[in-house]
C-alpha cells in the first residue's frame, strides 16, 4: 500500500465537500453536550465506565505483553504492572462512584499542578512577549483544581460530567463553525 502526496489544494477541496458531515457531527456533539449537562451524574458515571474500560483493556495488554517479554528479566514487574491496571478498571465497574470520587480529586491534583508548572515556566520566562499569558492560565488553571479539591467530595459525582459536557459542546461549536468556514 502507497500514500499518495496530494496537494494542499486537493486535500482543501476534499474536505470542502466534506463540509457537511462536519456539521452533522458537531450538530450531534452539541446535543450530547447539552445531554450531559442535563444530568451531570449520568455523563460523570458514562466517563468513569469510559476509563474503566481503558484500564481494563491497557491491564489486559500489559499482562499479555509481560509474556511476550518474560526474557527481559523483568516479567514479574510487567506482570504486575499490567494485572493492578486491570483491576483497577475492574474496581471502576465495581464501584463507579467512589471511583468518581478517586478520579475528581486526581482532576483536582492534576490541573494545580500543571497549573503550577504553566505558571512557573511563565514566569521563568517573564521577558518573553506573551509570558504573562502563560503565567495567567497557569493561575487560572491552579485556580480550577482548587475549587475542585474544596468541593471534593461532595461534588465528585458532578465534576467529571461537567467537564464532559463542556467539552462537547467546545468541540461541537468549534466543528460547526469550521464546517460553515469550509462551506463559504
Amino acid at each position: 500500500m502507497t500514500f499518495e502526496a496530494k496537494s494542499l489544494n486537493e486535500v482543501s477541496s476534499e474536505i470542502r465537500n466534506k463540509w457537511g458531515w462536519f456539521l452533522a457531527l458537531g450538530v450531534l456533539l452539541l446535543i450530547l453536550g447539552g445531554v450531559a449537562f442535563g444530568n451531570l451524574f449520568i455523563a460523570t458515571i458514562a466517563s468513569v465506565y469510559f476509563i474503566g474500560w481503558l484500564m481494563l483493556v491497557s491491564g489486559c495488554v500489559g499482562v499479555i505483553h509481560a509474556f511476550g517479554v518474560k526474557s527481559w528479566g523483568r516479567f514479574f514487574l510487567w506482570f504486575a504492572s499490567g494485572l493492578l491496571y486491570a483491576l483497577a478498571g475492574i474496581f471502576t465497574f465495581y464501584n463507579p462512584t467512589l471511583a468518581s470520587v478517586i478520579f475528581t480529586f486526581l482532576l483536582a491534583a492534576a490541573l494545580v499542578g500543571s497549573g503550577a508548572l504553566r505558571a512557573w515556566v511563565g514566569y521563568q520566562n517573564w521577558e518573553q512577549n506573551g509570558s504573562g499569558w502563560i503565567v495567567t492560565a497557569g493561575l487560572v488553571t491552579i485556580l480550577a483544581g482548587v475549587i475542585i479539591a474544596l468541593g471534593w467530595p461532595v461534588n465528585s459525582l458532578r465534576i467529571l460530567g461537567l467537564f464532559l459536557a463542556i467539552d462537547l459542546i467546545f468541540q461541537g461549536w468549534a466543528l460547526i463553525a469550521f464546517s460553515l468556514a469550509l462551506r463559504k
